[in-house]
């Protein structure tokens, strides 16, 4: 595991712990996701991806209700790398539906080729403002945990991540932040930087599918490069989708080392 994730990502084998967590938190997913008020709120891309973003009630050690607090060879890790298990926010919980990807209201045609192609690749937290959809760094996280919470095939829409993305991403950001304050770092536009960092990564870093069960589990980098495969499983198969609890606490330390490791 320390070898992969030196390269910005993780993926780890079945855990008893994180299937528990997984097992009650599919159930308040379900009925996160049956809500009509959520639906409306969070269901995009004519149906294929439901977003829901901070839409899980768990407290900030991952409890939901009376059920077990996130736990396991994943959090040990984090426990190792980071000090501690941050405080986590209401994790999202992100669907995805057979036919994924369909354009999203008010994407324009090159950003809906951009989803198909290129797995909508992203960085959490490079933000698009405005009516111009200038890009800023608004929202730095410390991490990137993924918890799968209902069986799927491998081509049921698996996270994307390019590794090795972190160093490429973290030298761009560096020379746009270089003469700058860190108090002005979120006032930075980074949009050609940033556009510049995703083409060197995908010239230069392999593409992999992570596909993952209930009981496994995978952590990116904050600067990974990562996105959703286009859904390629029968379309039959998944009527449920593939629902995944995302966390992504936030950076707590300071914004010069956001950049520095």
């Amino acid at each position: 595991m320390k070898d992969t994730w030196r390269h910005g990502w993780v993926k780890f084998p079945f855990d008893p712990q994180i299937a528990a967590w997984a097992k009650a938190a599919k159930l308040y997913a379900d009925a996160v996701i049956a809500d009509q008020k959520m639906q409306k709120l969070w269901l995009q891309c004519e149906g294929t991806w439901f977003v829901g973003v901070d839409a899980l009630p768990n407290d900030p050690a991952g409890r939901l209700g009376d059920s077990v607090p996130l736990a396991g060879t994943a959090v040990d890790f984090i426990i190792q790398n980071f000090g501690r298990l941050p405080a986590l926010h209401p994790a999202q919980v992100s669907v995805i539906y057979p036919g994924y990807p369909k354009p999203r209201a008010q994407e324009t045609p090159a950003a809906f080729r951009f989803r198909q192609t290129r797995d909508a690749a992203h960085i959490d937290g490079i933000l698009p403002q405005g009516p111009d959809r200038r890009r800023n760094l608004i929202e730095p996280h410390a991490f990137v945990l993924g918890l799968p919470l209902n069986h799927t095939s491998p081509g049921a829409s698996p996270l994307v991540v390019w590794p090795d993305s972190p160093a490429i991403v973290r030298r761009h950001l560096a020379a746009a932040f270089a003469q700058m304050p860190v108090e002005q770092w979120s006032g930075v536009d980074v949009t050609e930087i940033y556009a510049a960092a995703r083409r060197e990564v995908f010239a230069t870093c392999e593409r992999l599918e992570l596909p993952a069960q209930p009981g496994e589990a995978y952590l990116l980098h904050r600067l990974a490069l990562h996105g959703v495969a286009p859904w390629t499983a029968d379309e039959g198969e998944g009527l449920e989708g593939r629902i995944v609890a995302y966390f992504r606490p936030p950076w707590r330390a300071g914004i010069q080392e956001f950049l520095n490791d």
